[in-house]
């Protein structure tokens, strides 16, 4: 479970995640780096349809939403996927759903209980 700490820190960057992964061009980059261990904008420009600089923005909305690092070596920039921020959005997610959960069965125990009393 997540703690309250935890899930009042990385709130914000839950909706970065989610806005970040609702895009199918940034889920395929994502995908390609990590089949790859880690890639340039320009090679991931050659496999995509968008242009490289659209590759570039993207990656930016990606690393902004921690799902990618990256490490200049020389003139290439080089990003890797980061999938902790996943797992923390996943275990927040799977958290809010238990929550809701319990909620819809103490409805059903609260009718269940009011027809049986009638």
């Amino acid at each position: 479970m997540l703690s309250n700490e935890l899930v009042t820190t990385d709130r914000n960057n839950f909706e970065n995640v989610l806005i970040a992964l609702a895009d199918p061009t940034r889920r395929q980059l994502l995908d390609l780096i990590a089949l790859k261990g880690q890639a340039t904008a320009t090679t991931l420009a050659t496999t995509v349809s968008v242009s490289r600089q659209a590759v570039v923005k993207h990656l930016t909305v990606l690393k902004d939403a921690r799902l990618v690092s990256s490490n200049r070596i020389g003139r290439e920039v080089r990003y890797k996927v980061c999938p902790h921020q996943v797992s923390l959005t996943a275990e927040w997610m799977a958290n809010l759903a238990a929550d809701w959960d319990r909620r819809l069965e103490w409805i059903k125990h609260i009718a269940e209980t009011k027809d049986n009393s009638d």
